[in-house]
């Protein structure tokens, strides 16, 4: 049976044990870190030289490698807006229509509508970018439409399907709004900064559109923990984990080669892997996340013999 069970008459069965503690805050803490962390990105890589020049590198030398993977991530933009609203639209109505999880629909939809529509007005709020002795086009790209969209729609599913569901939803969509991002800057649409800012935006907005889904549907946000089921095994947790700590040691490599010093190098390709591995840590570390809160936040069902 997909995305758990029905939410109406669950099948009868031991009592579900209460959500983990602290629940609350923690979704309040993650909310506040989201809006801390975007206005950090924005001071230090919009309104700081060393910021400025190290975003402007990672876009300038994108066009080393834009190639063939620049051509696949062509075809992956233009068909994100319709491929997002594909999958986000396919899974919300299914599970909306046979798990009858309406309230949960209308807060995930509204969410991410307003993780797009904040997106935009951040673009025309946000000051231009101030000359800090970097070549740099002046208007503001940060937070990225692209990577909103395919972010947002991936958070709707996982905010939408069961928690058993919900670890192969975060791998699948982490790895969906990783790519998008990734894509932006190989095609020198965005910068690592606007990458980065568009998860924290979306970010900002599902953590409290997740915390009221889990205390409005209480009867279906229950679950056997890890493991439990193929698709909340821990595999899917620990490919983003392993993912992202081989994007720190690259990141921890390329900048190492042109930091000062004997060694070295005038840079061709470092800043622009140094700011992709941004952009992979950023999401993996998003997913890894927003997967442990909303598992420590459903329910467990008791053992048998514990009941």
């Amino acid at each position: 049976m997909s995305a758990g069970g029905p939410d109406v008459n669950p099948a009868p069965g031991p009592a579900p044990r209460g959500p983990g503690r602290a629940t609350g805050f923690l979704f309040l803490l993650g909310t506040l870190g989201c809006v801390a962390a975007l206005a950090a990105t924005y001071y230090f890589f919009v309104r700081t030289t060393t910021g400025q020049f190290i975003d402007e590198s990672a876009l300038v030398e994108a066009v080393e490698i834009h190639g063939a993977a620049g051509k696949a991530s062509n075809k992956l933009l233009d068909w994100l807006p319709a491929l997002s609203a594909l999958i986000a639209s396919v899974v919300v109505i299914f599970v909306t229509v046979a798990r009858r999880r309406w309230a949960a629909a209308g807060i995930a939809i509204a969410a991410a509508a307003g993780a797009n529509v904040a997106t935009q007005v951040l673009k025309d709020l946000v000051p231009v970018r101030p000359f800090r002795g970097i070549e740099t086009l002046e208007f503001n790209s940060l937070p990225s439409g692209h990577t909103t969209l395919a972010a947002s729609a991936a958070a709707a599913v996982f905010l939408m399907v069961s928690p058993r569901w919900r670890p192969l939803a975060g791998f699948l969509g982490g790895s969906f709004a990783v790519a998008t991002g990734v894509s932006t800057l190989i095609n020198q649409w965005h910068r690592p900064a606007d990458v980065v800012a568009a998860f924290l935006v979306v970010g900002a907005f599902m953590l409290p559109a997740g915390w009221l889904i889990m205390r409005k549907g209480p009867r279906w946000n229950v679950w056997d923990g890890y493991n439990g089921h193929w698709a909340s095994a821990r595999l899917w947790v620990a490919v983003p984990v392993l993912a992202g700590l081989t994007s720190a040691a690259v990141a921890t490599y390329s900048l190492l080669k042109i930091a000062p010093g004997p060694g070295q190098e005038g840079s061709t390709t470092n800043y622009f892997w140094a700011g992709t591995s941004l952009i992979v840590i950023t999401g993996y570390l998003a997913t890894v996340a927003g997967v442990w809160l909303f598992g420590h936040a459903a329910r467990r069902r008791r053992a048998a013999s514990g009941a």
